[in-house]
């Protein structure tokens, strides 16, 4: 998926596992296949999973990193109205992987889809009772530290001329920088509050029209409090954004904000994605045709309101 992707495979995985973790060494060892583009998961026995780390970085940074998902998962957990997975270790190189790696806690379930509960009542209300519990989290007075998703939609400027330029023979990019100038002079929404970052399909465990789960809790942190609305463009279907979206009283540029980052977040799927992960390419087309198909991203209010 990434020119600078590392392979690790089972074998090596088993060796690091059992070599650092002696007390698993009789446990069967077998790669997840997901969508995922971050890690390699592979499930240890029963209980654990190893996270491997998929694009080459500085071991040092990467260690620090695992670090601070292990922080921002625990802070996770004690919000959470959902099981989330549970940091167990921060594992070292070897055997021909050169990076820091992660262990923790297995959740059952079965991983959302673009569409599997998009026109279910009770999944919308989930997905809102699991934001509302997020953004009552306490921020310690913390503010959105980083750039790009969660802070300024302008920061995206960059990314999204490349976007625009890759996308050329797969979308509609006349309509789409359109759409990306209102979406990036839209005023800010408000203080930051606790997001989870990346409520993608993949990030969502459910059983039936439930959500049971939540995974890849290491992105919870402050940012702009539309950024967790992602979800109703990546999952719902028109009848139950609605629903969703009057359960978390979202006003008018609170929600367009989410649609925004929605929308960033699709134009990097498309292109990106297209051979080596079809799977969230086509993610990344489904949440497009969401936003364009709603009536109110062409209307004078909504083309108007970045003017204020």
């Amino acid at each position: 998926m990434h020119d600078d992707e590392l392979h690790i495979g089972e074998d090596v995985a088993r060796r690091l596992i059992a070599t650092q973790f002696p007390e698993w060494r009789h446990d069967a060892v077998r790669r997840i296949v997901t969508d995922g583009t971050v890690n390699a998961i592979f499930r240890i026995g029963a209980d654990f999973t190893a996270r491997f780390p998929l694009r080459s970085a500085d071991p040092t940074a990467i260690r620090s990193a695992l670090a601070q998902e292990s922080l921002a998962m625990r802070e996770l957990i004690a919000c959470c109205p959902f099981p989330t997975p549970v940091p167990v270790a921060v594992a070292d190189p070897g055997y021909g992987y050169p990076l820091p790696w992660s262990v923790q806690t297995w959740l059952p379930g079965v991983i959302a889809t673009p569409n599997g509960t998009a026109h279910s009542d009770a999944f919308a209300q989930d997905l809102a009772a699991l934001i509302h519990s997020l953004r009552a989290a306490d921020t310690r007075g913390r503010q959105f530290a980083g750039v790009g998703r969660g802070g300024d939609l302008k920061d995206s400027d960059e990314w999204m001329e490349v976007c625009f330029h890759e996308s050329a023979e797969l979308l509609p990019v006349a309509r789409l920088r359109t759409l990306w100038a209102s979406f990036r002079s839209l005023p800010s929404a408000g203080s930051a509050v606790m997001n989870h970052g990346d409520l993608i399909p993949g990030n969502l465990l459910v059983e039936g029209e439930r959500l049971i789960g939540v995974l890849d809790g290491g992105g919870f942190a402050p940012a702009d409090p539309s950024l967790d609305l992602v979800a109703a463009w990546h999952l719902l279907d028109e009848e139950r954004r609605v629903r969703f979206r009057n359960e978390l009283a979202c006003d008018d540029l609170e929600w367009w904000r989410g649609a925004a980052w929605a929308f960033q977040q699709a134009m990097g799927l498309v292109w990106y994605y297209q051979e080596t992960n079809p799977r969230m390419s086509a993610l990344g087309q489904t949440t497009l045709a969401r936003i364009f198909d709603d009536p109110v991203f062409s209307t004078p209010t909504f083309a108007n309101s970045g003017a204020r």
